[in-house]
């Protein structure tokens, strides 16, 4: 079965993104490329001046701490938290957020904004987890210190002000959405306590294209199509690939190979972006668990906007929107996990 029309159609360029790119910005806009130490000077310039122009962040009501966690080799992960400042007595949902960057970019930063908005907004206690990055630290170094963060923030909830009953969820962009799905199916195999019971997926990396299961490849047409795409050109997967070294077959990469299947998964919610390499593997996974796993599930489709938009262009309406659907995303997840709890509360 070939891709749906809506999926191939939906990389039709937003109007409002192209008056942008041809008025501001002759017609040129952002692409991803170079060499790792290059794109990570150019990144943090960036941030830094979308920083200043946007002003003061609004951390209102909000205590952000740095702190770090131990890997399983003994190293210190940072990780930055950021929770209400007046607690619930009983403690409020807990997040373990996960960076973009293609595991070769980004850090703390990058997740401010979900955890800033999700704190103030949700009651929710989150760990921005800041894992080790290639090339200096290859596949699956990324993965294990995800791995080992979250099983410290569930560990560690209460010291935290976090009550888990109220939600757990793991979350991330990009390669950060790669690995928290992979947490996903790591907390169900190795039975995390306590449960999971949603997961985030802001435009995540899933499937490398090399492996795509037959029965999926007729789908599988982002990849080629969005390959010249603004932001995110195939040329930058590439170039992150190279870096991070990879086992592309394995789950550990490419979850949606995970051999034991996708059930007995909580909640997901994905936010995909039409003009994005990665859409097509997203939806993929979406139907699947959706579909052959009866997970619930919740999908967000931006048409005509490339991979990480709202950050590269802050101020058009979609990326606003973007923005406030993450949080709407949120609440849906973690209102889907308190209806699980009543449920089992039942069954028990």
């Amino acid at each position: 079965m070939a891709a749906p029309q809506d999926w191939l159609d939906c990389a039709k360029i937003d109007p409002e993104l192209d008056q942008f790119i041809q008025k501001k910005m002759g017609g040129k806009p952002p692409k991803l490329g170079g060499t790792i130490p290059g794109l990570r000077v150019q990144l943090a310039q960036a941030k830094a001046a979308l920083n200043a122009a946007q002003g003061p962040a609004d951390t209102t009501g909000i205590r952000e701490k740095d702190i770090t966690i131990e890997a399983r080799d003994g190293y210190s992960i940072p990780a930055r938290i950021h929770a209400p400042e007046r607690s619930h007595a009983d403690g409020g949902p807990l997040v373990v957020i996960l960076h973009g960057g293609g595991w070769c970019l980004g850090g703390l930063e990058n997740e401010e904004l979900n955890c800033r908005n999700f704190a103030q907004q949700l009651g929710c206690v989150c760990v921005n987890v800041d894992y080790r990055l290639a090339p200096e630290h290859v596949f699956p170094a990324a993965v294990n210190d995800s791995w080992d963060a979250l099983k410290w923030a569930a560990t560690n909830a209460k010291s935290l002000g976090a009550e888990p009953q109220k939600g757990f969820i793991v979350g991330g962009t990009s390669a950060g959405g790669n690995l928290a799905s992979i947490m996903a199916l790591l907390a169900r195999d190795e039975q995390l306590s306590p449960r999971l019971t949603g997961v985030l997926l802001l435009i995540p990396a899933l499937l490398d294209p090399t492996v795509v299961p037959e029965k999926h490849r007729p789908s599988y047409q982002s990849y080629e199509q969005n390959k010249d795409a603004p932001v995110l050109p195939v040329s930058a997967l590439t170039l992150f690939k190279a870096n991070y070294k990879p086992e592309v077959s394995s789950p550990l990469y490419s979850p949606i190979l995970h051999p034991k299947g996708h059930g007995s998964l909580p909640p997901f919610y994905f936010q995909v972006c039409g003009m994005d390499p990665l859409r097509d593997e997203a939806l993929i996974y979406e139907k699947i668990l959706r579909e052959e796993y009866a997970v619930s599930t919740k999908l967000d489709v931006y048409q005509g906007v490339p991979h990480a938009f709202w950050s590269f262009f802050p101020a058009l309406k979609v990326s606003m929107r973007f923005v406030e659907d993450t949080v709407k995303g949120m609440t849906w997840l973690l209102q889907q996990g308190r209806k699980e709890d009543k449920i089992s509360a039942k069954l028990v």
